[in-house]
């Protein structure tokens, strides 16, 4: 039986929880928070990687010197002070008293500085503002200056961005260490220690409540304000079944589902001991990435081939469900609510659909059977189901497909490489964006075109490029708009991806939760009910 008939069939006795095998857990001398993440946490350093499931970890581990609200406006979090000189050219920041790193160190200006440099070597966005970085020091151990080239109007944006890659503060020794080093302990100054002893790779991933973290002054929005912890210990348990993850959350064995799949969601809704709802309104926007560095897809047109076959309907059925309010398909590459979203070139997403079309321009461009391969990671329902639905185009084209069913963690491993097919590389992955990092082209790390410095795939396109570094030099909402249309038809041209729709993702947690933030996963503010 279909795992969807099987819902169906149980959505009438949602009240009895389905069976699972009971998470073992003593009586907590303190409230502990169990959550279901969205994927197993294969990786720690968020240097090293731009998965979600890392940026979740990292949010509640470390600290940045900017956090946006709910309106992602930037507002100062480890900074006390940021003050410009006329000019623009020149930024003083001052951090605020009492930070401090999980190993009783104090932090310093200069691990602010070292960290930024580190970031600043991979991460896109961070590359355009240590572009027109002079010199970045530390002025004494709680003030750090910035000196521009010219003025970046993004500044407090880009040190606050929720998204990965995240501009983590880490102590000065380890963001020192060459790029390609892991950092050898995960120390930083936020609100959550992680018990690196008490990890168990596959399975969970342990944090507890930071006893010197000091919570600044203000109100809590989203990644600003006041981080006040009011549990002693959160454990994430890596639950790769969807049906075993819904059982242990109705049973009470789990507090918080993260990511549950489109066709578990009215079973869950159905529960009266759950609330269920929509964390993100700026949705997830889902994409169709390309390796561009080796063939088939290094070239452009027969990445543009395929767009007659992609019916973004489909692969947001798969995702989300029937129900078209947690979708939106016959979308571009920005976030559809932007005011940088338009209709430029949408003829070659929105036109008729045909794979004949598909097949006659594959033989055109000169696909002559390569292989392609398509590491899928069967334990993320999004991405597996996404997956699924372009695997099923593939063969139907008759493209000599190589799908290689893997953990996430491995899928994810495997994207940074650059080596050749017949190394061990890739050819084409499915994957997502947080929506609100698709806003605009200055942080939309997808829609990058600078080959070596872009995200996995390495796209090249000076012409969008150039068009990016215009919109982030324009303060005129005009004029940005005229760029992005700009920016949009040549996307359509250079294909760095193709973009396949957005979905609104819901989360699940029982009712003895209260305060939980809109946005990410965020483990502050939130209070459990013994």
């Amino acid at each position: 039986m279909k795992r969807r008939h099987l819902l169906l069939g149980l959505a009438g006795t949602a009240a009895a929880p389905l069976a699972a095998p009971r998470i073992a857990r003593a009586a907590d001398p303190a409230p502990t928070l169990r959550f279901v993440p969205q994927a197993d946490l294969g990786t720690v350093d968020p240097f090293q990687t731009p998965a979600y499931v890392t940026r979740n970890h990292a949010a509640m581990v470390y600290d940045t010197l900017f956090g946006v609200d709910d309106s992602y406006k930037p507002l100062p979090q480890m900074v006390e002070t940021a003050t410009a000189s006329p000019d623009k050219l020149e930024w003083t920041m001052t951090l605020r008293d009492g930070l401090v790193f999980h190993d009783g160190q104090k932090v310093r200006a200069q691990d602010v500085v070292a960290s930024l440099k580190r970031w600043g070597e991979r991460d896109a966005f961070a590359k355009s503002l240590f572009g027109e970085i002079q010199d970045l020091s530390a002025v004494s151990d709680g003030t750090v200056r910035f000196r521009l080239k010219r003025p970046f109007r993004l500044i407090a944006d880009v040190l606050g961005k929720p998204a990965p890659f995240l501009p983590v503060i880490v102590p000065e020794r380890f963001a020192t260490l060459p790029l390609a080093t892991p950092l050898p302990e995960t120390i930083g100054s936020g609100p959550f220690r992680f018990i690196a002893g008490e990890r168990v790779p596959g399975a969970k991933a342990i944090y507890e409540r930071f006893a010197g973290y000091v919570p600044r002054q203000g109100v809590t929005s989203f990644w600003s304000g006041p981080k006040v912890v009011n549990v002693q210990r959160v454990e994430w348990h890596t639950i790769p079944d969807p049906a075993t993850a819904a059982a242990a959350l109705q049973a009470g064995e789990v507090d918080w589902w993260e990511q549950p799949p489109g066709d578990f969601v009215q079973v869950l809704k159905a529960n009266r001991n759950l609330t269920v709802e929509v964390m993100d309104t700026q949705g997830f926007m889902c994409v169709f990435r390309f390796n561009h560095l080796h063939p088939p897809f290094n070239n452009p047109a027969i990445r543009r081939a395929l767009l007659s076959a992609i019916d973004q309907a489909d692969f947001m059925t798969a995702v989300a469900g029937t129900d078209p309010s947690m979708w939106k398909d016959r979308i571009g590459f920005f976030q559809p609510d932007s005011p940088m979203a338009s209709d430029a070139g949408m003829e070659a997403l929105t036109g008729p659909r045909s794979l004949d079309k598909a097949r006659a321009a594959l033989k055109e461009a000169g696909y002559a059977g390569e292989r392609v391969v398509m590491p899928v990671p069967t334990d993320f329902p999004v991405l597996n189901a996404m997956s699924e639905v372009a695997g099923d185009m593939f063969r139907k084209l008759g493209v000599n497909l190589d799908y290689q069913a893997l953990d996430w963690a491995t899928v994810a491993q495997k994207l940074n490489s650059r080596a050749p097919i017949d190394q061990g590389g890739w050819s084409v992955n499915m994957n997502y964006a947080v929506g609100f990092g698709a806003r605009t082209p200055a942080s939309h790390s997808y829609l990058r075109g600078s080959g070596d410095a872009a995200l996995f795939g390495g796209p090249t396109s000076p012409r969008i490029e150039q068009l990016r570094q215009a919109w982030m030099d324009s303060d005129d909402e005009a004029e940005q708009k005229r760029l992005c249309r700009d920016i949009q038809l040549q996307a359509f041209i250079d294909l760095p991806y193709i973009p396949l729709g957005l979905f609104y993702q819901t989360t699940a947690y029982r009712k003895t939760l209260s305060g939980v933030l809109k946005g990410m996963p965020l483990f502050y503010n939130l209070k459990k009910q013994a």
